[in-house]
């Protein structure tokens, strides 16, 4: 058994597929109307439909699932994602117990969409407030090897 990645269902294959594509410049690897297959997930529009399922029990904003993205910049992209007029927000920029950083919106169907920092950059921005190796393994969590082979040690 091979994993090929999660499908969101969604109303409007049209509004997702630009949200998706243009908003968080994700690749389209297949097309197929109904069916929009990204890298690593999928939008299904007509899910209850086409599965057999009754449509009201496709839930709207349940707040127990979310699609998750790393960026080197979240700033920028933070500034990017504030200048898109109607899009609804989980949280503004919140920083972790172990250092990352991230923002959370939702998506036209009300899926939480999170973007954080990588944690490579998270590793970088400690090392630059000169904090040390063993410092930075405590506070993001991270095994002290995995930090030092991050930054080349």
């Amino acid at each position: 058994m091979k994993y090929q990645g999660c499908l969101l269902a969604v109303r409007d294959i049209s509004a997702s597929k630009h949200f998706y594509e243009k908003v968080l410049h994700q690749n389209i690897v297949m097309d197929i109307g109904a069916h929009v297959t990204f890298e690593g997930f999928s939008l299904q529009q007509g899910y209850a439909e086409f599965f057999g399922i009754a449509v009201d029990r496709v839930k709207e904003q349940s707040h127990n699932f979310q699609v998750y993205f790393e960026v080197e910049d979240l700033d920028k992209v933070y500034a990017e994602m504030k200048s898109i007029p109607d899009l609804q927000w989980v949280h503004e920029i919140k920083e972790y117990p172990w250092g990352q950083r991230g923002i959370r919106v939702y998506d036209p169907d009300k899926h939480i969409v999170e973007i954080a920092e990588d944690m490579i950059t998270v590793i970088k921005r400690f090392f630059s407030q000169d904090m040390s190796a063993e410092e930075v393994a405590k506070h993001t969590m991270f095994p002290l090897e995995v930090v030092k082979q991050y930054i080349g040690h």
